[in-house]
């Protein structure tokens, strides 16, 4: 029997294994594959066998390795927006490691560790379980971001992110201690059960709530633990920055959801409270910020943290709507994110950085489709109809007016006004300049590719999106 449960265990964690055991084999045949691009196809191949071994688990609902992971639809729903994010990510990065001739194994090997980390996380239900898995996704992350070893501007993105990741790592870990010591149990259920026996207003509940919270907002970039973001995103090599923007900002909100919704949902009149600062702040600060920037890295750094600010209002609202909220935004800016990273890694080449809003100068003329794709893209991050963004803001803003959120819906509706100016920003200089010697696509198969889907998706989600909002409806069941 107890064979049986050891054996049940590992199918559990069937595409996560997959993902480490291939990341292994990608480092072995870096030492004899020459063309370092068919690693970037190898581990597509082994992100399409982690996603096989996950579909086999669609359905599925149970615990693994004595409670300390569950299996579920919400598990497998954000594993799904992991494996395409890391899927995408690699297909632009083919193109620009090539550029950059930082072509190299472990690389994709990195990526997909980050990947199995971000899969565990989703199935966290131990602080334990918890903290290991974001670690491991936070510390290839460091990594890739200083990948480009001979930039400066590269090394000190990673030594900020690293030493700030450090920093907000030991404030989480100093709620999880508090959290221990008033449950004796790393468990979130069990944590919950104690916290709902002690007074709301429990100094030690409440400096673990805070401290555990404060830790979470850095990992999301809200405000005012945001500050790390501007510098990671534009120091990263742009594949990863795309990566990062997506996933990372996923795997943070799928942790959050398990930790404020189960674990210390006793103490929801304290941290809606925080929650509800901390959101208007993030979109606020966020939004403003990006009307200044002229590196179109630095921009979308700061519209991914007016982002965070309006994810985070779907766990305010804490009803079925607001969680489903969650689930289709990050799916959504997931693919329109990406899309418009790929766009900007098309600007890159070897004697241009590809960064800056000048260098998108006239790009209607010389290139006419890529600049209709980009402006759908900034389109839908704006949340404008009939894009996928649209779908994801509306969701949202239902929510918080659902659950009486009324004051922070319209804060929120003045901010997506206000981000509408900075992408218009970009929109000007592509259609209503005059192109440069600067302004000049170069595409892959593989960037071609991301460009294709990513504005499939985006459109047919803000067409019909009734298959996709059905998805999130099952990844967050009723009372979750």
């Amino acid at each position: 029997m107890g064979q049986f449960f050891k054996l049940a265990d590992l199918g559990a964690i069937a595409p996560e294994l997959e993902l480490i055991l291939w990341g292994m084999g990608i480092l072995i045949a870096d030492l004899i594959i020459k063309d370092k691009k068919k690693l970037g196809i190898v581990a597509i191949v082994g992100l399409f066998v982690s996603g096989i071994f996950l579909f086999r688990l669609n359905g599925v609902e149970a615990t693994a390795y004595g409670g300390l992971l569950v299996i579920d639809q919400f598990a497998n729903f954000f594993k799904l927006i992991f494996l395409v994010a890391a899927t995408l990510a690699i297909a632009i990065s083919m193109k620009y490691l090539d550029i950059e001739r930082e072509n190299h194994g472990e690389y994709y090997a990195l990526i997909l560790f980050a990947t199995m980390g971000m899969m565990f996380m989703a199935g966290a239900v131990d602080l334990v379980t918890m903290y290991i898995s974001l670690e491991t996704m936070a510390i290839a992350t460091y990594v890739l971001v200083g990948f480009l070893r001979s930039s400066q501007r590269s090394n000190e993105a990673s030594l900020k992110y690293f030493l700030l990741g450090a920093f907000s790592s030991g404030i989480l870990l100093y709620g999880m201690s508090l959290l221990y010591g008033i449950s004796g149990s790393t468990r979130f259920i069990d944590i919950a059960e104690a916290l709902s026996r002690r007074p709301l207003n429990d100094p030690i509940s409440l400096m673990a709530m805070i401290t555990l919270s404060a830790g979470m907002f850095f990992k999301i970039a809200a405000v005012p633990f945001h500050q790390w973001t501007p510098d990671a995103y534009e120091g990263a090599p742009t594949s990863i920055t795309a990566y990062m923007s997506v996933a990372v900002k996923a795997a943070s909100f799928a942790m959050m959801v398990r930790v404020f919704m189960v674990a210390i949902y006793p103490m929801r009149p304290h941290w809606v409270a925080i929650m509800a600062a901390v959101s208007v702040m993030t979109m606020t600060v966020g939004n403003i910020a990006a009307i200044t920037q002229s590196n179109i890295k630095r921009l979308l750094a700061y519209s991914s943290i007016s982002h965070a600010g309006y994810v985070l209002i779907g766990l305010i609202a804490g009803n079925q709507t607001g969680l489903i909220a969650v689930a289709i935004y990050l799916l959504i800016y997931t693919f329109t994110n990406l899309g418009a990273w790929a766009v900007v890694v098309a600007l890159k080449r070897r004697d241009v950085i590809g960064e800056h809003i000048d260098e998108m100068s006239g790009l209607f003329f010389k290139n006419p489709v890529a600049a209709i794709l980009m402006l759908i893209f900034l389109l839908s991050l704006a949340g404008i109809p009939p894009t996928a963004g649209f779908i994801g803001k509306f969701y949202l803003f239902a929510s918080a007016i659902e659950t009486g959120h009324n004051t922070l819906a319209v804060i929120a509706v003045l901010n997506a006004a206000i981000s509408i100016y900075f992408y218009l920003r970009i929109v000007v200089a592509m259609f209503m300049r005059e192109p440069n010697e600067k302004t000049e696509l170069t595409y892959s198969p593989a960037l071609l590719t991301v460009l294709a889907v990513a504005f499939i998706v985006t459109m047919f989600i803000g067409i019909y999106p009734d298959p996709f909002i059905s998805m999130a409806r099952l990844a967050i069941p009723a009372g979750f």
